[in-house]
């Protein structure tokens, strides 16, 4: 009986992390790229991007300007446990927007369940419009974690980035551009530039 309530509870944290994470993403893609967009106009080469370390998520990536950042909690359903949350966000061009969120989730969800996560967290991207089309979402290993790699277009936009669940944290890169101004080698220069820190 305390078993069957124990993972009733965690289910529910793990849903109510997964909407959490969700609805920080369309803040952060939704809010602040306009905010962070108008201020840059212009390309960078991939020579003049930055190294970026996050102390508080224990990574480096690179990105093409110094990030806006971000940094809330959130309180999860029951109101005794919270999510805490840092959101980094570079623009490149008006229309290229590149975002680093690192989400520290409870210490007791099961690090077992990561794929079934990952793919709840997909789902729950694209239900966020009905125009959401998923181009593309496999599941990969990312230095011994489970991560996945997605592609979802709306109406001429991309969002296009790696989600991976290691050390209790969700890591998401992301890319958002209108898809005319999508450049392949600055995606790949991003995605591939990060590292989680020991």
């Amino acid at each position: 009986m305390k078993g069957d309530r124990k993972n009733r509870r965690k289910n529910r944290y793990r849903r109510g992390f997964l909407l959490l994470v969700i609805a920080i993403v369309g803040l952060s893609t939704h809010g602040l790229t306009e905010l962070i967009a108008k201020g840059t106009n212009k390309e960078v080469g991939l020579t003049k991007w930055q190294e970026f370390h996050s102390a508080v998520g224990n990574c480096k990536i690179a990105l093409p300007q110094p990030p806006h950042h971000v940094h809330d909690t959130m309180t999860l359903p029951d109101n005794d446990s919270e999510l805490q949350y840092d959101v980094y966000i570079a623009a490149e061009q008006q229309a290229v927007v590149y975002m680093v969120m690192v989400a520290e989730y409870p210490k007791y969800i099961d690090e077992s369940y990561a794929e079934l996560s990952l793919e709840n967290f997909l789902n729950g991207l694209l239900s966020q419009s009905p125009h959401n089309r998923l181009v593309f979402a496999d599941l990969i290993e990312f230095d011994g974690h489970k991560g996945m790699d997605f592609f979802i277009q709306t109406e001429g936009i991309y969002f296009k980035g790696r989600a991976i669940m290691a050390n209790h944290r969700m890591y998401l890169l992301a890319m958002e551009c209108d898809g005319r101004q999508y450049q392949d080698i600055s995606y790949k220069h991003f995605i591939h530039s990060f590292v989680l820190i020991p």
